[in-house]
């Protein structure tokens, strides 16, 4: 089993010394507190599997959804996927969904330009950032029953708690994106 430090202290809000922290992550917090978006965060060292995550599940009290960006073949389609953490992924159950054939992991150009995201820190809050809206959000329906989604905020060193209803009614209606429900 991977693990990670993993700071024990679960934070409300942003941290309060913002000068060290990216200006990614800065942005989320200031669109969230916009927004009136309550979120527990806990602090932590890079964490880039979620194997890594299990200690941050512990401390949120929620546990951290598995964020895959996809493409397909041409990359002319670009899919944010969100399913929970231990739950497998076979393309092919997702392609007859979403009727796009030959789905494989977008590059990480691609992630930087659409989310500017970086690989290891893919999130759904990263949509704040597709103003185009390019990335197609698909949700697993077993993640959608979740009363809290656990996702990081654009980086991987910090990790937050949202409330599943204010990710779907007030987040993602100001980004200007909507989701699939997908089966998996």
């Amino acid at each position: 089993m991977e693990e990670i430090y993993v700071d024990p202290t679960l934070y409300t809000g942003a941290p309060e010394n913002l000068a060290n922290r990216s200006g990614r992550e800065q942005a989320v917090y200031a669109l969230l507190d916009r927004l009136n978006i309550p979120y527990r965060r806990v602090d932590h060292a890079p964490a880039m599997t979620i194997a890594a995550c299990r200690e941050i599940d512990r401390v949120l009290g929620t546990a951290m959804c598995k964020n895959l960006f996809l493409c397909n073949a041409q990359k002319t389609a670009f899919y944010l996927l969100l399913l929970p953490g231990e739950k497998p992924f076979r393309t092919k159950d997702l392609s007859r969904q979403i009727n796009s054939a030959r789905l494989s992991f977008a590059d990480a150009a691609h992630m930087e330009e659409f989310l500017s995201i970086q690989p290891g820190a893919v999130s759904v809050l990263g949509l704040m950032n597709d103003t185009g809206c390019r990335v197609r959000l698909l949700m697993d329906s077993e993640l959608l029953r979740e009363e809290y989604l656990g996702c990081h905020p654009c980086v991987n060193t910090s990790s937050l708690r949202i409330a599943m209803r204010d990710l779907l009614e007030v987040f993602l209606p100001c980004t200007g994106h909507d989701y699939t429900a997908v089966t998996l």
